[in-house]
């Protein structure tokens, strides 16, 4: 077999590794789940009369708004599970008897990271269904939806690498738990749940240049049928540039342990 062929089949492996251990263990997939649908009907049922009023609306217009918010928040409470996994394989011994067996180095990581992508779009699947369940009224396209598919995609990729990084560079898990946690706050610190003009100036700047909010303004806008602008472009340049720095990052970490 070739040096790729051997690298996919161990990959693959790894993967399946992860994923009997999502099952096994699924408090993990409970908790991705529970917290973003807690905040969801928190601030649609709590705070989205009034909201929803601003955006001229009510509460069914904040409904369809906050949801690209929750969607990446969903994304980056699972970073927090991939990081304490891989510092988990890192300390526990795991990883040193990988590297006495005859696979592909690459392969742990990837096991990681794929699994934990399929890991996020479940719990967003399931937050889309929460969501029109309770009033949410996408008006997309079966392209559009196939687009917010794809970006959704690649953001979990690149948030997913960036965790695996965090992961590898904590002294413990229970670090390893901490590192991921500002990327839950930064849809808070954007656009996920209420315009950036409405922000003081200080925030309101850094609320439109952070990297969550063009992608939550490009999941939004496909889903709502609204005018996304550069968004698209800006949001996929993020994510991918994210992607691939975090990986090399991950890469380096991983050789040098």
């Amino acid at each position: 077999m070739s040096s790729l062929t051997l690298a996919a089949r161990d990959s693959s492996t790894m993967v399946r590794r992860q994923l009997k251990r999502i099952v096994r263990y699924p408090s993990m997939t409970i908790q991705l789940i529970i917290t973003p649908v807690i905040i969801l009907l928190l601030f649609v049922y709590v705070l989205g009369g009034t909201l929803g009023d601003g955006l001229g609306g009510g509460r069914d217009a904040y409904v369809n708004y906050v949801i690209p918010g929750i969607l990446l928040m969903t994304a980056a409470t699972a970073a927090t599970g991939t990081a304490v996994m891989v510092a988990t394989d890192m300390t526990e011994g795991i990883v040193a008897r990988f590297r006495t067996m005859r696979i592909s180095r690459a392969s742990v990581l990837t096991g990681h990271v794929v699994a934990s992508v399929v890991q996020q779009l479940f719990g967003m699947a399931v937050l889309v269904g929460i969501a029109l369940a309770i009033g949410f009224r996408p008006n997309a396209s079966a392209v559009e939806w196939l687009a917010v598919a794809g970006m959704l995609t690649l953001f979990a990729v690149a948030i997913t690498w960036l965790s695996v990084a965090l992961g590898l560079k904590a002294q413990t898990p229970e670090a390893a738990s901490n590192a991921p946690m500002p990327l839950i706050l930064l849809p808070f610190l954007g656009s996920g749940f209420v315009p950036t003009d409405s922000m003081p100036t200080a925030l309101r700047w850094f609320a439109e240049y952070q990297p969550f909010t063009p992608i939550m303004e490009t999941v939004r806008g496909l889903l709502l049928g609204t005018p996304i602008g550069n968004s698209g472009a800006i949001a996929t340049a993020w994510c991918a540039g994210l992607a691939v720095l975090s990986y090399l990052w991950a890469k380096r970490t991983y050789n040098k342990a």
